[in-house]
């Protein structure tokens, strides 16, 4: 099956690059180029591309605007953020406004094609590392991070078993499946079926979302 992307970044030689780039893997297609964050809005509603590539900072609208936009509309498009990650502070904003997943911008060329596929896949479980430095930044800010004290406990999560709320705890850590499922002494295959239950019964359009519910319901301790 081809994945069918969009790439939205201010930058002609970024995109051109990219462009060139993904030529070169027949399952990749790009469909589309955005210099600007309504661009990428408008264009993802004629060609309802698989994955948005999208840049943060741009002209006008910027990318996490954009992303909120394209997230809450009827396309089932999900938004690859484009970052570098050490200098963007707004990437963290791009989380709550629906992005499903993370490339920095001097990662290998073939982590990023990765993350492209797995995105598109429906997942959003890219590079460990980025991940859990992106989580561990992102729920440490205070405007991230929910409430906390010794008089804190849990939320209650409704709706979900004690083995779901195990598997949603360590989702908020950062954990891969296969990591969940030695945590846990279960069969990979488990672990992934507790997952895709979790984002159905919980209304979370992806891993993301589970790791932002996690910190959320205090069943993940916040960094001090």
């Amino acid at each position: 099956m081809t994945i069918r992307i969009l790439l939205a970044d201010d930058q002609p030689l970024v995109r051109s690059g990219l462009r060139v780039i993904m030529a070169d893997h027949p399952d990749l297609e790009v469909v589309g180029e955005a210099a600007t964050g309504s661009e990428a809005v408008r264009l993802v509603g004629d060609l309802r591309p698989d994955v948005v590539v999208m840049d943060i900072r741009m002209p006008g609208m910027d990318g996490i605007e954009a992303t909120r936009l394209i997230t809450a509309g009827p396309a089932t498009t999900r938004v690859l953020v484009l970052t570098t990650f050490d200098e963007d502070d707004h990437v963290y904003g791009a989380l709550r406004a629906g992005a499903s997943g993370f490339v920095v911008k001097d990662m290998a060329l073939d982590d990023i094609l990765a993350a492209l596929r797995v995105v598109a896949a429906g997942d959003a479980l890219i590079a460990p590392g980025v991940t859990r430095r992106l989580i561990a930044d992102f729920v440490g800010r205070p405007e991230a991070a929910p409430p906390a004290g010794p008089e804190r406990s849990p939320r209650p999560v409704e709706g979900i078993t004690d083995r779901e709320r195990e598997v949603l705890t360590l989702v908020g850590r950062g954990r891969s499946n296969t990591e969940i499922a030695e945590d846990l002494f279960i069969t990979v295959a488990t672990a992934k079926s507790h997952v895709s239950r979790l984002l159905t019964k919980l209304g979370a359009r992806d891993r993301v979302q589970l790791v932002i519910m996690a910190y959320e319901r205090g069943l993940v301790t916040v960094p001090r």
